[in-house]
């Protein structure tokens, strides 16, 4: 169930960044041509855009499997270093997105006392998509390594 949730909220936010990404970019391509100036905010907004999508769309993409594998390479090894190259590689991306998570909080909370240049919102809020991102990561990594290590052995 939690899950689903988690899913749907950055289905939601992936759809919504990208949206946003794409406006704010047509809008500075018609301010450049049909205005005097083009807003300086919309840089900005295009570039926290980006970002959020990528926080949001990134632990979809590896719930999904839709990370690039070196086949060549891996399938050199038996079905026994396989499953544990596999599980020590999960264990290091779960260490690595921990790390972040868990660093980012400073920076979530340093970011509340200083403010964007251009839009004037708190740059804690920039900052949260690294907290989403760690997150999010160690949940669905959690998940494929728990379910990885339940498999009985080739």
């Amino acid at each position: 169930m939690l899950k689903k949730h988690i899913e749907k909220i950055l289905k939601l936010g992936t759809i919504w960044s990208v949206f946003l990404l794409i406006g704010s970019v047509l809008l500075q391509i018609f301010a450049r041509f049909f205005l005097a100036q083009a807003p300086s905010w919309t840089e900005e907004v295009s570039r926290l855009c980006f970002i959020f999508s990528v926080a949001f769309a990134s632990p979809l993409a590896l719930k999904s499997n839709y990370y690039i594998h070196l086949d060549v390479f891996f399938n050199m090894f038996s079905n026994i270093w396989k499953r544990r190259i596999n599980t020590l590689i999960l264990i290091c991306v779960f260490i690595l997105f921990f790390v972040l998570a868990f660093a980012s909080i400073k920076f979530v909370v340093m970011g509340f006392t200083e403010n964007s240049p251009s839009m004037g919102i708190k740059m804690g809020i920039a900052f949260s998509s690294m907290l989403i991102l760690g997150i999010t990561m160690c949940y669905f990594i959690g998940l494929k390594l728990i379910k990885h290590l339940k498999k009985p052995q080739p």
